[in-house]
Order: structure tokens, then C-alpha cells, then sequence
């Protein structure tokens, strides 16, 4: 089964934080924060303009994006989780 999201929307699959401090203390699950990172699997065509014409999507498949930590719709696939976020709610492109 695979997904494409429709119109402006983007199928992100969340990074997961590590679950280890930078001291080496291993953090229960309870106290992990959402994953705010993710990478894009799919995106859709992009939003429909005024003239027909529809508008370049500007993040692509395999980009690492920052997304706000409640943003999007989760959706299992394939037992894994996904997000489907709006484009205009990403926050940024990770670079590098």
C-alpha cells in the first residue's frame, strides 16, 4: 500500500529523538518529547492557483523537514507512523 497525499500536503515519516542524554542516562518512553523532525516520503501535486495552474511544491522527496510538534495528521502505514502535514505548516527545510 503506498500513499499520495493530495493537493499541498506531505507524507513525513518523524525522526525519532535518541533515547539516551548526552550524559549516557537512558530516557523512559514517558518522557521522550515529540519527534519535531521528520522526512518527507511523498508529496502531493501542490495547491491549486486562482488560474488553474498549480504551485511548485517547494520540498521534495528524502528533504528533512521541522514541522511544529503538533502539526499534521498521523496516519499508520505499514505498521509505521506517518504525519500528513500541510506544506504551509512546515517550518523549515534541514540543510546539510
Amino acid at each position: 500500500m503506498s500513499v499520495k497525499p493530495l493537493e499541498d500536503r506531505v507524507l513525513v515519516k518523524p525522526i525519532e529523538t535518541e533515547s539516551k542524554t548526552a550524559s549516557g542516562i537512558f530516557l523512559p518512553e514517558s518522557a521522550k518529547e515529540k519527534p519535531v523532525r521528520g522526512r518527507v516520503v511523498a508529496t502531493g501535486p501542490g495547491k491549486r492557483l486562482d488560474n488553474g495552474k498549480r504551485a511548485e511544491m517547494s520540498v521534495r522527496k528524502g528533504d528533512t523537514v521541522v514541522y511544529g510538534k503538533y502539526a499534521g495528521s498521523e496516519v499508520e502505514i505499514k505498521g509505521e507512523k506517518h504525519l500528513i502535514i500541510k506544506e504551509s505548516e512546515l517550518l523549515g527545510v534541514l540543510e546539510g
